[in-house]
């Protein structure tokens, strides 16, 4: 007898992180008691969303936004408007008390393993301070928490009794790995927690927060510049261009055939194995520099430095789904028969080189 298989498709997992037109404006005083202040559009109008037990890679030049996007996530930020929704719970609205309970459930890695802890204080002691902070378990439990999350890092137990001086820049970024994880948290944001880091030492963190993913559940929104970092790590990606999204991908999608005028620029300086002069012929030069985010143009903030810019790309751009998950700010990206065209396209042959998986 012939049998069939009748077991349903699997679902993508639910959504944990739901951003909805996230904006985070500063307000900056020029010189004099009577000077106007003028107001910085830091993040102007961000939206996505981040699946439990996956990661989303948020990526742009310096000053483009993502590093202040992912502060209002973790409540670091003023928000000015939109919502940050942890699951059920709103982020953007809970204050006091309330807010201190919900930390438990969001964590962050900050960038420099050095500066981000405390010099005088013991590291067995800088990993606990999350649980004292939030009188999670007794003592006992809190001590034995501790030496779970250091065999978790691959460190030793012993080593809890020394200060970070003793350490080295790996070692420093594996504890705080564990102290972001002490309360056990569901969504842990990287702030580029490899950038500072050799490059022999970044594979094996990168590796280390793989594993804890899968073995934990757990959810990254992981803040990058470095696209062969996040083409390791990422399921998601995001690129971020003067306060705002121009390009949301999933990752075979956007590293195979990337749209936004501004990501096939980014990705034409990634170095390749390959290609010598030929590839750095093919590399997109970008000419001055990003408007200023304190009056930034109405239409395309990128049409100024874009190669393929025509006089269309004055009118705002919004984000539109061209193929199913992909999502682009740029309407000179079009469909025809079901197929995409792009502006500008690298070719096939010059793809930078992924990451080792």
């Amino acid at each position: 007898m012939t049998t069939h298989d009748l077991s349903t498709p699997q679902l993508p997992p639910p959504v944990l992180l739901s951003v909805t037109d996230l904006k985070v404006h500063f307000a900056r005083k020029r010189g004099g008691m009577f000077g106007k202040a003028d107001v910085v559009h830091a993040v102007d109008g961000v939206s996505f969303e981040v699946r439990r037990g996956t990661t989303l890679a948020v990526v742009g030049e310096s000053g483009s936004g993502k590093t202040t996007t992912a502060l209002a996530v973790m409540r670091l930020a003023p928000i000015t408007e939109g919502s940050v929704r942890l699951g059920a719970t709103d982020l953007s609205l809970v204050q006091g008390e309330t807010l201190r309970e919900a930390r438990r459930r969001f964590q962050i890695i900050f960038q420099d393993p050095y500066s981000s802890l405390n010099p005088r204080q013991r590291v067995g002691e800088a990993v606990r301070a999350p649980l004292d902070l939030m009188a999670i378990g007794t003592p006992a439990q809190r001590a034995a928490r501790v030496d779970e999350l250091f065999a978790a890092v691959g460190l030793r137990p012993e080593q809890q009794n020394l200060f970070p001086h003793q350490f080295s820049g790996g070692q420093r970024q594996r504890i705080n790995i564990a102290r972001a994880l002490a309360t056990n948290p569901e969504l842990v944001v990287c702030d580029e927690p490899v950038s500072a880091l050799d490059v022999a030492i970044r594979a094996q963190i990168l590796n280390l927060l793989k594993r804890l993913q899968k073995d934990l559940g757990l959810t990254y929104l992981f803040i990058s510049h470095d696209m062969a970092v996040v083409e390791h790590i990422c399921d998601e990606i995001a690129v971020m261009y003067l306060g705002q999204i121009v390009e949301r991908a999933p990752r075979r999608a956007f590293f195979s055939k990337p749209l936004h005028p501004y990501s096939v620029a980014l990705m034409s300086a990634v170095p390749t194995v390959s290609g010598g002069r030929a590839r750095a012929a093919q590399r997109i030069k970008l000419s001055g520099d990003p408007p200023s985010p304190i009056n930034p143009p109405a239409g395309c903030r990128f049409a100024g430095r874009c190669p393929a810019a025509v006089a269309d790309c004055a009118r705002p751009q919004t984000l539109r789904e061209v193929q199913p998950g992909h999502w682009v700010a740029c309407h000179r990206v079009s469909v025809v028969n079901g197929q995409v065209s792009a502006p500008l396209m690298l070719p096939p042959t010059e793809a930078p080189l992924a990451a080792a998986a």
